[in-house]
């Protein structure tokens, strides 16, 4: 269509037999790009009432729904032309081709494809196609039609025979098969949910239905991948941000057409079209990265089960340490509570206990107690894990003569320092720049790393234990494609005796020689500013002790504090999770915190430091004057991080004990808001059930 001066692609929702505006002003459509709706009904309805619900605008919405290529060009734009590999490409060596880095990357591309690929889906441009057809490596080809895959048979060895909750567990969800239910799997780590998931999918994809499965992290999609590869004899078509635009395209189009059975991805992929759905898991329900933080705030895990109640089919919640709103879901008897409380097999749950920490000698965050206990797991043969949730060489640069610290000039925040790479880096808005060698403020050289961070710690660990692999695992080590893989397969072998990392080692990866866990700092889960940061140190702490001790190996796990005594972390580490979060609801309750109340929290940033309590000091008038019962507003208040980036943050939280409450000032405020004088000064944004108060 015509957009002033350009040409866009848009999408039509719906047509109307008049206009209130003048039809000389009207713009005619310049062409229709799709002989038939991109999106079915049912992922509209989604989007639609996605878009309602967390007060975002439908277009921007539905251009998260679609990959895109297709929302630069629409389905009948894309390229159909396909290439393949000839056999004297197949047999080729791409690294024969030297400095010709393009052309070796098609080539690779297209030997793991012996079929073909879409152009898209290359990626290259035609001169690169070219310049291998010439070499008689590759030819274009007719689109294969598409053939739906079939299960192949089941191998790599028998499935492991199931214990009392699994079978139970895969009772249920066959009940379940053909109609919605939520179910939520809570099993603690080693239990066999992922045992679980597969019983459940397989009677799935064997009639020819579909089975979507999310997970928060790209992380955890290659080991997902290879185990159900194995066990169904299928390839999924996969759905996540590692993979380049013209991939998400072709497993897009393969979901939607049916052509593969089994869609693993990530967030977005909640908004895969599927052409006959059958069931869709959560896998790590828990975890905070299903909610998008930027942009269209949304949900994964709650779009997941709206989705499923449209399409009728039952949603699986899977998590060893589920959150707080789902076991208040199972408490008011929305989802059906499954557990698996065991290991499978004969493997025993890990040994927790608390080092207290206080008036012990310390050494790069290490206690005598703890390094002792790692020697002894060292010297029988075990691996040892070390967790820290802070990367960089030191948190701080300090000057010893005047005091000067490395603070970033645009946030209110410290420069973390990473020694290795020569950088101080502001781990909040990624500004960076080279470490000083004199102090700014008085010329000292006297500068000095304060703070512990993995690279000082994987530095003092290689010296307290020489002759051992270290191998850090992070965002720094692993941001080359394929290294973080390459990191896991190294830890799985044995040839690594210490792992350190931070939470990246605790979402769901399984190391078969770790038998001790050391947890360095759990205390800062227990005093922080958001209500949710004791269920998230609960939720770290069960994670990455579960990493603990599989098979006949009993595990270990140690956690350092400084408060020992501290009735939550006590529970938790005696107890177990579910005495934890039976505990932390009640405090919820009685505070009147989500799950038991609503909450949206409009933020605004401004260069100006007064323009965004300002904008929000209008905001709250505006909604005080809508005379709606029901909604208490808290603020407007500086952000936690008053300054981010170069910008000053402020924010207004608005609570209500029902969410129609809520829902309805909203949808009356927001559209006040936009043509709010102080508006214009500030960049704002409502995050509706936030997650990050921060």
């Amino acid at each position: 269509v015509p957009f002033g001066r350009q040409r866009v692609v848009g999408v039509v929702l719906g047509g109307a037999a008049r206009s209130d505006i003048d039809g000389g002003r009207l713009k005619r459509v310049i062409e229709v790009l799709d002989p038939r709706p991109l999106l079915d009904p049912e992922l509209l309805a989604l989007v639609q009432w996605a878009a309602r619900y967390y007060q975002h605008p439908p277009g921007e919405a539905l251009a998260a729904a679609l990959p895109v290529l297709l929302r630069r060009h629409g389905g009948g734009a894309v390229s159909r032309q396909w290439w393949r590999p000839t056999p004297a490409g197949l047999a080729a060596d791409p690294a024969a081709l030297g400095r010709a880095v393009r052309q070796a990357a098609v080539l690779a591309r297209l030997a793991r494809h012996p079929e073909g690929l879409p152009r898209d889906a290359i990626e290259a441009p035609m001169t690169v196609l070219r310049a291998l057809q010439d070499k008689g490596w590759i030819e274009p080809c007719a689109a294969p039609p598409a053939a739906v895959q079939e299960p192949g048979a089941v191998y790599g060895g028998p499935a492991p025979a199931l214990g009392e909750a699994q079978r139970a567990a895969v009772a249920a969800l066959h009940d379940a098969d053909g109609r919605f239910e939520a179910l939520l799997l809570e099993g603690v780590t080693g239990s066999g949910k992922t045992e679980v998931y597969l019983r459940a999918i397989e009677p799935v994809v064997r009639s020819g239905r579909q089975v979507l499965v999310l997970v928060p992290e790209i992380g955890l999609t290659p080991q997902l991948v290879r185990r159900f590869g194995r066990r169904l004899g299928m390839e999924p078509a996969l759905l996540h941000s590692g993979l380049s635009d013209g991939e998400r395209l072709l497993a897009w189009q393969q979901a939607a057409s049916g052509e593969r059975r089994l869609v693993i991805g990530t967030r977005s992929a909640v908004f895969t079209p599927l052409a006959r759905p059958g069931l869709i898991i959560v896998d790590e329900e828990h975890d905070p990265s299903l909610k998008q933080q930027e942009g269209f705030r949304y949900s994964a895990r709650d779009l997941a089960v709206w989705r499923a109640r449209q399409l009728g089919v039952p949603v699986v919640l899977g998590s060893a340490t589920p959150s707080l709103e789902s076991l208040y879901n199972v408490e008011l008897g929305r989802y059906r509570h499954l557990h698996l409380p065991e290991r499978a097999g004969s493997a025993a749950l890990p040994r927790l206990r608390l080092l207290d920490v206080r008036r012990q000698p310390m050494q790069d965050l290490l206690s005598e107690p703890l390094l002792g206990r790692m020697q002894d797991h060292l010297s029988g043969g075990g691996q040892v894990l070390v967790f820290l949730n802070r990367r960089g060489f030191s948190p701080v640069l300090l000057c010893h003569d005047c005091g000067w610290v490395a603070d970033c000039p645009r946030c209110d925040a410290h420069m973390t320092l990473h020694r290795a790479r020569g950088l101080l880096r502001c781990h909040h808005c990624g500004h960076q720049r080279r470490i000083d060698v004199h102090c700014p403020a008085c010329g000292s050289s006297e500068l000095v790393a304060v703070g512990q961070g993995t690279e000082r710690l994987e530095t003092a660990l290689a010296e307290r234990f020489p002759g051992l692999q270290v191998l850090r695992i992070d965002r720094d080590t692993t941001r080359r494609k394929g290294s973080l893989q390459q990191a896991l397969d190294s830890a799985r072998s044995g040839q690594a005796r210490i792992l350190l990392g931070t939470q990246m080692l605790a979402k769901g990866h399984h190391f078969p020689g770790v038998s001790l866990v050391a947890i360095l700092d759990a205390d800062q889960g227990l005093f922080g500013s958001d209500f949710r940061a004791s269920e998230r140190m609960a939720q770290l702490i069960v994670q990455v002790a579960g990493r603990a001790g599989r098979g006949d190996r009993p595990g270990e796990v140690l956690i350092q504090t400084h408060q020992p005594d501290h009735p939550l972390l006590r529970q938790l580490v005696e107890q177990g999770y579910d005495a934890f979060a039976r505990a932390a609801l009640d405090e919820r309750r009685a505070a009147q915190l989500p799950p038991f109340s609503s909450l949206a929290l409009l933020r605004a940033e401004s260069p100006d430091a007064a323009a965004p309590a300002a904008f929000l000091e209008q905001a709250a008038q505006r909604a005080a004057a809508l005379d709606l019962p029901g909604v208490q507003l808290w603020g407007p208040v500086p952000a936690p991080m008053e300054r981010r980036g170069g910008r000053y943050r402020a924010q207004l939280l608005l609570q209500a004990t029902r969410r129609a409450d809520l829902q309805a000032l909203l949808t009356r405020l927001l559209p006040q808001l936009e043509t709010e004088k102080t508006g214009r000064r500030v960049r704002w944004s409502v995050d509706v059930d936030p997650v990050d108060m921060l």
